[in-house]
């Protein structure tokens, strides 16, 4: 069965990037710095750095009304601040280049995602242990009831 309908003959496919490219969807914007979490930042102006800094990404969101906010180690990014995002990578080292005019505010990540979400992984034997004390305390909880409130 093909996905090749009349009317999406004309159409042409969704993008695809891959490592490096540029991104002018708000939607995409924010889904790929949503997973951000500790970066160092470059604000360039001009092409000249005018600031620098580390701090955690709090929040991405999209809305004309409110701005990105950059201070006291938080980051609070909307990506309706930017007009695109560009993607780079050297080596093992990926950032984000948020652009509006001369402005651009790169974020490096400082957290591999992969080791964080490696360094998270469940012990399924330690789970099963957790589960069984609690369902055990939740009997003896029960058993004690029972005993000073019978009915």
């Amino acid at each position: 069965m093909s996905c090749d309908h009349p009317s999406h003959r004309n159409q042409l496919p969704a993008p695809c990037i891959i490592d490096t490219g540029t991104v002018v969807s708000k939607q995409d914007m924010q889904r790929l710095l949503s997973d951000l979490t500790r970066v160092r930042y470059i604000h360039f102006q001009n092409g000249v750095s005018v600031c620098e800094g580390e701090g955690c990404v709090l929040e991405v969101f999209a809305d004309v009304q409110r701005a990105t906010l950059v201070a006291n180690h938080a980051l609070y990014i909307n990506v309706c601040s930017f007009d695109y995002l560009e993607l780079g990578r050297s080596g093992e080292t990926s950032w984000f280049d948020l652009v509006q005019d001369g402005r651009q505010l790169r974020l490096i990540p400082l957290v591999n995602l992969l080791e964080e979400q490696r360094s998270h992984s469940f012990d399924p034997a330690a789970l099963e242990a957790m589960v069984a004390e609690v369902l055990s305390a939740s009997w003896d909880a029960q058993i004690d009831d029972e005993e000073h409130f019978p009915f």
